[in-house]
């Protein structure tokens, strides 16, 4: 009989321990994991800058800059910039509040460089430059509960390449951005 109770214990505190496991769902907003902004700041400056971010978990996600522009005084100094990043989020909400990035980023800029001969005339050469630059950058992003998104970030970082020993060539990327999370 003491053989037959002590069974029947256990039987039930296993049945118990099994069936005690919480069945947690995600939260809508949580799942979610595609952005898509535009930097508001290079808008009104004449360029165009689009982003598309991954969240991988809800501190962290990967993304990729572009930026091309459009004005034609912006296009005097740079061509391009390509720019993949990871960020670090320190928010409550998922992949949100303040948040620590690195970045990489491939660019190409215009270098002028002026020149006298004999006669004291001047000629300009325009040389193109492209270099890749290691950086680190802070912001914050904010989102609603119907997806839409706005950050601000700034980021400083140093071209690796094609530098003069004098040179240190420091580049820097941030604006105001507005998105949306699908």
């Amino acid at each position: 009989m003491k053989k037959l109770s002590f069974a029947t214990l256990i039987a039930t505190l296993l049945f118990n321990v099994s069936f005690s496991q919480e069945n947690k769902t995600l939260n809508t907003s949580e799942t979610n994991f595609n952005e898509i902004k535009l930097n508001g700041l290079f808008l009104i400056a004449g360029a165009l800058e689009v982003t598309y971010e991954r969240t991988l978990t809800d501190e962290s996600g990967v993304g990729i800059t572009v930026f091309l522009p459009i004005d034609d005084d912006i296009s005097d100094d740079i061509n391009y910039f390509v720019s993949p990043y990871y960020r670090f989020y320190f928010g409550k909400k998922y992949a949100a509040g303040f948040y620590v990035e690195g970045f990489g980023m491939l660019n190409s800029t215009n270098e002028f460089i002026f020149t006298s001969n004999n006669n004291n005339f001047f000629e300009t050469i325009k040389e193109e430059k492209t270099d890749f630059a290691l950086g680190i950058g802070i912001g914050g992003k904010w989102v609603t509960k119907s997806g839409f998104i706005g950050e601000v970030g700034f980021g400083v970082g140093r071209n690796l390449f094609n530098n003069n020993n004098q040179d240190f060539e420091i580049i820097g990327k941030g604006g105001i951005r507005i998105g949306y999370r699908f």
